[in-house]
């Protein structure tokens, strides 16, 4: 007898379904497993035959096909436990065929028959919702992330029998129904730190609520001890909250790699991330011999944190030229294509020169030109020109670290920051995107309009410092984003100095 039973798996983020078939035949005892299943998913076959048996049903002893299609895309995951065992028991008339047809299901069978939880739930509750299913069965543990989805039914399992006795008609599995409110009584606990900690640096921390203001890339030049982490670390303190639609998106990232801890609904903070200089391209963009998510899709909607830049490999830091542009990562592989989101805020810190003590006034510097030169060399110009704001974070000076007053904290800042996030949604509503730093170049002739005494002063800029046209631009953007947390209409005169300012690299680095 034939049985199709209706699954899930995912292509990058996104869920697609797979039609279970499985076929059972006379002939000699078989069980084969076709449609392009990798490892875990062959390894099923043992599974679900002891958690068939030691969940008090007979496993035919017969010749068992199951088929995963569509045929010509690789299936992943221990999802796919649940529907072949269901197939198989629809397949023996232990189930009526017509009743699991409204369902989407996924779940990993132990050998006892207990549903263990399983990554992606959120796609998988997504794709069932797009294409019309009545509901999605799914291990209890995954019910809460999978109810965030409106318009379907979530039926939590706990076992192979329970899920059999519904579907025979024994029993009812209730609904999973998630408080009305639970958008607004889910709070991300913080760390505690703040602003206000940060001794000095007013001109550090001014350039950071710029950044925040536009979602403008920001690299940090200083001595070691001058607080470049510790700023870096406080700059989510002063970004706007995720909006309900950004947090279901960076949740479903997290998701596809089970990263969502079990006392979180969903990711309601941005992202901080601080990869290691150790980490490979393919950890930082993503990829593998099976594609997945890396840390610059992690950091979506949020920070991605690069300390000690230089010291990344130069190949590492070369791919995040086009995440950079385009706010996605394409990724090839000869089995498999996918594409993650990556739109984030580049936070990086460096020193300038090996031994960090090039710019010290007690001249400590012990590094020769030619060491400086290669060291600065890793960072290449197209990675900088990317890099809208670029500043000095010199060492602070101890009347600064022993004052006793605290500086402005993050509460402060935070709303001037909403406030200049708010008059860029409204300012570019028609456009697919919300902040200055995601403007095209075609954009700016429209939303960053500069008079005869703007346009003055950058042709003076391009001249003497030699911007080059994608710097030229980010100096723009900067303005714009300036002018915006200053609550003017126009960028004026005084914003595009204070912009031009910001790139340190192109003024000429200090000897």
């Amino acid at each position: 007898m034939l049985a199709k039973v209706n699954s899930c798996s995912v292509t990058g983020i996104d869920g697609f379904i797979v039609e279970v078939e499985v076929d059972i035949s006379y002939g000699l005892p078989v069980f084969n497993i076709v449609g392009l299943p990798e490892v875990s998913v062959r390894e099923s076959k043992d599974r679900v035959k002891t958690a068939i048996k030691n969940s008090g049903y007979t496993f035919p002893m017969e010749r068992i096909v199951v088929n995963l299609a569509p045929a010509d895309i690789k299936k992943e995951g221990t999802g796919f436990d649940l529907p072949v065992a269901l197939g198989i028991l629809v397949a023996s008339e232990v189930i009526p065929p017509d009743k699991v047809n409204g369902y989407l299901i996924a779940g990993e069978l132990s050998l006892d028959g207990k549903i263990k939880p399983v990554k992606a739930v959120l796609s998988f509750a997504l794709a069932a919702r797009q294409k019309g299913y009545k509901g999605i069965i799914i291990p209890v543990e995954n019910a809460a992330e999978a109810a965030m989805v409106d318009g379907i039914e979530v039926l939590p399992v706990k076992c192979l029998s329970q899920i059999v006795d519904f579907f025979s008609g024994f029993v009812d599995i209730e609904k999973y129904c998630i408080d009305p409110n639970w958008r607004t009584h889910v709070n991300e606990k913080g760390n505690g730190i703040d602003f206000s900690e940060v001794k000095g640096q007013y001109h550090a921390k001014r350039a950071l609520e710029i950044a925040a203001a536009g979602s403008h890339s920001v690299l940090m030049t200083g001595p070691p001890g001058s607080g470049k982490s510790m700023l870096a670390k406080r700059l989510p303190t002063i970004l706007p909250e995720l909006t309900f639609e950004e947090a279901i998106e960076v949740t479903r990232i997290y998701s596809v790699l089970g990263l969502i801890e079990d006392n979180r609904l969903y990711i309601s903070a941005k992202p901080f991330r601080s990869p290691h200089h150790t980490i490979s391209d393919a950890g930082l963009v993503g990829g593998g011999s099976k594609p997945a998510p890396g840390e610059i899709s992690l950091a979506h909607n949020g920070v991605l944190f690069l300390d000690e830049l230089p010291e990344f490999k130069k190949n590492v830091l070369e791919v995040l030229r086009q995440p950079l542009e385009d706010g996605k990562v394409s990724i090839a592989r000869a089995g498999a294509k996918a594409t993650y989101p990556a739109q984030f805020m580049l936070v990086a810190a460096m020193n300038p020169c090996p031994c960090g003590y090039l710019s010290d006034p007690m001249g400590k510097c012990t590094c020769t030109h030619p060491q400086i030169q290669k060291y600065r060399s890793k960072i290449s110009g197209p990675l900088l020109d990317r890099i809208d704001i670029q500043i000095e974070v010199p060492k602070v000076e101890y009347k600064d670290l022993a004052a006793k007053t605290k500086g402005e904290g993050s509460v402060q800042i935070r709303k001037r920051v909403n406030h200049a996030r708010k008059k860029q949604e409204k300012r570019l509503a028609q456009l697919a995107v919300s902040s200055n730093a995601r403007m095209h170049s075609r954009h700016l002739g429209a939303f960053c309009h500069l008079d005869g005494e703007c346009e003055k002063l950058l042709k003076q800029a391009v001249d003497v410092l030699g911007f080059s046209a994608r710097a030229c631009h980010s100096v723009i953007r900067v303005g714009r984003t300036i002018a915006d947390l200053d609550n003017a209409s126009k960028i004026e005169r005084y914003h595009l100095a204070e912009a031009i300012q910001y790139r340190s690299f192109d003024r000429g680095f200090p000897q």
